[in-house]
């Protein structure tokens, strides 16, 4: 065995008092399995702007007891270093119900109080955006959430909130990685810690109805108005950890009897056995909630994924076809009713100070909305953690910052958190129903008038399945040295390209400096181009999955003529750029 791997054995061994996990690399070790071994044990996890997130098994590499103590005691050394009187302000603690998360975060908590810092614990499981509400809240110097929020069921993860109750950026996660690198011996392993330690204070009872109170207070606009006499849906928390939250929600907005439960679904279950993949976007996802809406006669799912961050909306048509709204679509559905709503608490504020954002991989109709219409529109990075933080920037600036979206089925309330959240979009998609409702139109009806409006966009999103970075990192080096002038290429088939936008090598034709607006991350590749013909694409390496990920929108004068334009782009992407047979790429199915 190479002596680098048994040293990390040895380490393993001598550090890890969980038994289980113990005996793991023990028996590895016994049957000289070293191709797992080295899985297992190296490289160590790393930490980033997304924390952590791993499979849940034994080894440096993985998600378990010693790399979260690890992670807590690096991250409680940065909030000294860094955050003022960070002891007495505390970090706040909270957990969804996966496997091992309340063990973990029980954990992470002893590890912040031996080293002096107040815990604000969550006692019971929550749903992701409360943590960085209590953030807010109580004034904390960071947040933690155990979740891997729509993963596999053998996944776990670490979600790192900072004082502004937003996900950590660049060079946070560089700091507390290198703290982490620092503080690797396990201080406790005192799970009881929690309910003996004067440094733990249980926190829920002080967060929870202020969170709701929260969420009511921005969906307010008709919240007097009696629901439609046949309003009624569905709701599935995909086995997590939603159901309370919108329970509290749907019976402060008068709504209670108006939601019908899919009971297969509804109680936590690590183990998510009614659906092969966790996430409300995956096809099948959503088969016991239409099974249950068809059964009662009901138009109208929610779904809400195991964290409760993220929301989808399905909706029966005239037809009775079902239509499952897109991340992209639902965003301006949401966006409009917040748009048309506004001002909704003072004449005094002008509609140029209304803000709304959206990242660059999510649809351009928010930006051709508030170029129609006056407000204020932003493009920010992929991730929530560029959302939250552009807003705030936005809000200290004068903006009245109301909505953020990315096509993955996330939703900002500011009002509420400065991150996605399943119920604070949930409870403003309601009160937006009831008044489309009420001036005869469905959501989909709804989303055909903005089309007629503000032009047609189809998307044509998938990805690609790298064999490897390194194959990632080959395909983009080949598409930057095709026919180019000035750091690109000229076409993509019969089209020009109008704009080239290179976030990895920090160039874009667009500007007048040719420096791209955004931020640029050597690490990570990510290009966008604006073609002829009113079509965007970005194309992405995924930060956290072996993936290349296409985003392709085209605007056009009807439907079929917008899905035509993006699936053309598609096809010729695959056929001149990506070449899949050539570099070993897999597309989905």
């Amino acid at each position: 065995m190479d002596p680098a791997l048994k040293q990390l054995v040895i380490e393993w061994l001598r550090i890890d008092e969980d038994e289980a996990s113990r005996n793991e690399i023990s028996e590895l070790m016994q049957q000289s399995n070293t191709i797992e071994l080295e899985k297992r044990l190296r490289p160590r996890i790393a930490f980033g702007t997304a924390g952590l997130r791993a499979r849940m098994e034994a080894g440096f590499a993985r998600m378990n007891c010693v790399t979260v103590i690890q992670a807590s005691q690096g991250l409680a050394e940065y909030l000294l270093a860094t955050e003022k009187n960070a002891k007495k302000r505390g970090v706040v603690i909270g957990y969804d119900a996966r496997h091992n998360s309340g063990k973990f975060a029980k954990l992470a908590a002893a590890a912040f109080a031996s080293k002096g810092i107040k815990v604000l614990w969550y006692e019971v499981t929550v749903h992701t955006p409360l943590v960085p509400f209590g953030v807010n809240a109580v004034g904390a110097a960071a947040g933690i959430m155990v979740t891997a929020s729509h993963n596999p069921a053998h996944d776990n993860g670490y979600k790192v909130y900072w004082s502004n109750g937003c996900q950590i950026i660049p060079p946070h996660d560089a700091g507390i990685a290198a703290c982490i690198a620092q503080n690797l011996e396990p201080l406790s392993w005192d799970t009881e810690m929690v309910d003996n330690s004067l440094m733990i204070e249980a926190s829920i009872d002080l967060v929870k109805a202020d969170y709701l109170r929260a969420v009511i207070a921005v969906t307010r606009v008709h919240f007097d108005l009696p629901p439609p006499s046949d309003f009624r849906f569905v709701y599935t928390p995909m086995h997590g950890v939603g159901l309370p939250y919108m329970r509290g929600v749907v019976d402060n907005l008068g709504l209670g009897e108006c939601m019908a439960v899919v009971g297969e679904q509804a109680d936590p279950d690590p183990d998510f056995p009614t659906v092969k993949f966790p996430n409300p976007e995956e096809k099948g996802a959503l088969d016991l909630a239409i099974e249950t809406a068809d059964n009662g006669g009901l138009d109208l799912i929610l779904a809400s994924d195991p964290d409760a961050d993220r929301l989808s909306v399905a909706e029966k048509r005239q037809d009775d076809s079902w239509h499952q709204f897109t991340g992209n679509q639902l965003g301006i559905l949401l966006a409009s009713h917040i748009y048309e709503n506004y001002p909704s608490d003072s004449d005094e504020r002008p509609q140029s100070r209304l803000a709304m954002l959206a990242s660059t991989v999510s649809s351009r109709m928010l930006s051709s909305m508030a170029a129609a219409e006056g407000f204020h529109f932003a493009e920010t990075l992929t991730g929530f953690k560029w959302l939250g933080n552009v807003a705030l920037d936005l809000e200290s600036q004068g903006y009245d910052v109301r909505f953020a979206f990315e096509e993955a089925i996330g939703y900002m309330i500011p009002g509420v958190v400065h991150d996605k959240d399943a119920v604070s979009a949930a409870a403003t998609f309601l009160t937006a129903y009831r008044c489309w409702k009420m001036q005869g139109f469905t959501a989909w009806t709804k989303l055909q008038r903005l089309y007629e409006i503000y032009g047609f966009f189809e998307d044509a999103n998938t990805y690609l399945v790298s064999p490897s970075p390194a194959v990632t990192n080959e395909v983009f080096k080949h598409i930057r040295g095709l026919k180019h002038v000035h750091h690109h290429p000229t076409h993509l088939s019969r089209r020009k390209i109008l704009r080239w936008r290179d976030l990895t090598e920090g160039f874009d034709s667009g500007t007048k400096d040719h420096v791209p607006d955004l931020p640029i991350d050597e690490s990570s590749q990510m290009i966008t181009v604006d073609l002829e013909g009113d079509v965007r694409f970005t194309a992405r390496g995924s930060g956290t999955e072996p993936k290349i990920k296409l985003y392709i929108e085209c605007k056009g004068k009807s439907s079929d003529e917008a899905k035509q334009g993006a699936q053309m782009v598609l096809d010729d992407l695959l056929r001149e750029w990506f070449r899949p047979e050539k570099f070993g790429l897999k597309l989905p199915g």
